[in-house]
């Protein structure tokens, strides 16, 4: 009699499938966790610290004993499936796990901890945090303000936390196999993963309660709208693509002049990308002239980029010595590049101590000569003009000098005029011929020395020819896929016309909403970058509305304005700029409050 076999899998053949679907959603989990750290999976995790980090973004938090077996004295790097394997014997943090921990200090059992009881523990076990960094833990849960936490609400939000990081790792991970050999846009993610690390390195403290001290980071969370670490201790996020040499690089100088009626002035540019691109831009304060003062902090130097008028990506972070980059992947056709600076540190000196050098004289022959401080000036601004950094001036950077001088653009008679007196190489002013233009209008004013200032105070230069009104700075662009890239200066023009509306549009899109103590129709939605904060006030209400914004109670900062407490009129349905703020002295904590 034959047997007849069943359509049903064996139990043994059950299990195996079962395994090896859950092997695949593991090795799946642990591909996107992996990817989100590094750009391929054949590179190595080679730090004790990036594999909490890759861990963590598996909703694994392993205590520093389990750790150990991981990571020991000899171990020097980790493949990825040295990380799967790992991954295998870790099991993942639960809200369970998380309950023990609390309740092990919830010493009365009545569900909370209070911010003494918290604090203790924080530093007392684990990574010591501060009584600040306790108190935003409280803030970012206790809804209800009564200097509790319920921490059963919080363990179900960190949960939840780590489940929303795998969900983004699984983004960042489709998004780079879809472009296969391009470099992702790691920046994508960088927003929510640095408050979602905030919590894990809490939920690390919680559950070393039985395990001694560990090396892990110190956790450093945000509250809602008040409180950003030490610029210092984040500016390492900024780095370049390891393979930067073989992009293709153009490059720009540029400045930032101070205005004392229309605020801060700059140049703006074009990019041309005639393909798609994965591109790289970054901006940095330099010091191309001798006169410039140096000052104890970087004045701050950003980029927005716009296409079709509207905003495409803006800079945020920032390296130590004051470079500010973006990337990304920008599809083919013309960007606007406006550089932008806040004014916290771009202010103006006072000049009244200033001894007013002396521009001209007359020689023997009662002649209208220069004097030898004046040329040094014009050389120094012909370097501040010269904008591709190749030693002369063309018709378009002159135009730009122009501009920025008298408000007019140069003619054609006028190129004519240039062209015929002074000394031009390859259609271009050398710096020979830039100081007889200036010596020209010196003759021609007959010695009267009030043109020669109006040039000079409008490129930054006080009474006694120092630069201090005035920040050269210059823009890198790389392209990784693009050879034919353009970029140019395209024009100069106060940064309130250009750029008010996009600054608003990037607070309201990144930052953090509250409404206004005392105008109902008003929100404040206020932005905390790494090294700058802005608020910006906006009316719902269909008539203007003076907003009174009080931000009195931030620490170690410094305003664009006069005052941390500034009255903004805000027309109907608009928005409008309160203030900006920076940190003071960035070697110590700055706290940003607003109301």
């Amino acid at each position: 009699m034959s047997r007849r076999q069943s359509s049903r899998p064996s139990s043994a053949a059950s299990y195996s499938s079962r395994s090896s679907t859950l092997d695949g959603e593991l090795r799946l989990e642990c591909k996107a966790a992996f990817l989100c750290l590094f750009d391929d999976l054949s590179e190595e995790i080679t730090s004790k610290e990036d594999l909490i980090s890759a861990l963590q973004q598996t909703g694994r938090n392993p205590t520093n004993r389990s750790l150990t077996k991981y990571w020991t004295r000899d171990t020097r790097s980790l493949t990825f499936d040295d990380f799967v394997h790992i991954c295998k014997k870790e099991p993942v943090t639960t809200a369970d796990d998380l309950m023990k921990a609390f309740r092990k200090v919830d010493l009365n059992g009545d569900g909370y901890i209070s911010l003494d009881e918290l604090y203790k523990l924080m530093t007392t076990r684990g990574e010591r945090m501060s009584k600040s960094d306790v108190q935003d833990i409280i803030e970012e849960v206790d809804e209800n303000r009564d200097g509790r936490l319920d921490y059963r609400e919080f363990c179900n939000m960190m949960i939840s936390t780590a489940e929303d990081c795998k969900k983004l790792s699984l983004k960042v991970m489709e998004k780079k196999e879809r472009r296969k050999q391009r470099r992702g846009n790691a920046d994508d993610n960088r927003s929510v993963t640095s408050r979602r690390a905030s919590l894990s390195g809490s939920r690390q403290s919680l559950l070393s309660i039985d395990q001694g001290p560990h090396d892990y980071p110190k956790p450093s969370p945000r509250g809602k709208r008040d409180l950003k670490p030490a610029v210092s201790s984040r500016s390492s996020k900024l780095s370049e693509p390891r393979n930067l040499r073989e992009w293709t690089h153009i490059r720009s100088n540029g400045c930032f002049f101070l205005d004392q009626e229309e605020g801060i002035v700059s140049h703006k540019y074009q990019l041309y990308l005639p393909t798609a691109s994965n591109v790289w831009i970054t901006i940095h304060p330099i010091k191309i002239i001798e006169s410039a003062p140096v000052p104890e902090f970087p004045i701050d130097t950003a980029l927005f980029i716009l296409k079709n008028k509207k905003l495409v990506t803006f800079t945020e972070q920032r390296d130590s010595k004051g470079k500010y980059g973006v990337r990304g992947d920008l599809e083919a056709g013309k960007y606007t590049i406006i550089p932008f600076s806040t004014g916290c540190r771009l202010k103006v000196s006072n000049h009244r101590n200033k001894q007013e050098a002396k521009l001209v004289k007359t020689d023997r022959d009662d002649k209208v000569v220069i004097t030898k401080v004046f040329r040094k000036a014009i050389e120094e601004l012909f370097q501040l003009s010269d904008l591709d950094g190749n030693g002369l001036l063309s018709r378009q950077e002159f135009n730009m000098f122009n501009l920025r001088s008298s408000g007019e653009e140069v003619a054609d008679d006028e190129w004519n005029v240039v062209e015929e007196n002074v000394e031009l190489e390859d259609g271009e002013i050398t710096k020979k011929g830039f100081i007889r233009l200036n010596e020209m209008e010196a003759e021609d004013n007959g010695g009267d020395a009030e043109d020669l200032w109006v040039t000079l105070t409008s490129h930054g230069f006080n009474k006694n020819l120092e630069l201090d009104q005035a920040c050269p700075y210059k823009i890198d662009v790389y392209t990784e896929e693009c050879d034919d890239v353009e970029f140019k200066v395209t024009g100069i023009e106060p940064l309130s016309d250009s750029l008010n509306d996009y600054v608003c549009e990037s607070v309201m899109a990144k930052g953090e909403s509250s409404n206004s103590r005392d105008k109902r129709d008003i929100l404040l939605h206020t932005y905390i970058g790494e090294t700058r904060a802005t608020v910006v006030a906006e009316n719902k209400s269909r008539s203007p509305v003076k907003v009174n914004v009080d931000c009195s109670g931030s620490r170690n900062c410094s305003s664009n304005i006069d005052t941390l407490e500034p009255t903004v009129t805000v027309p109907a349905n608009s928005t409008a700029i309160a203030l900006h703020l920076m940190p003071e002295d960035e070697r110590s904590d700055w706290c940003v409050k607003c109301e």
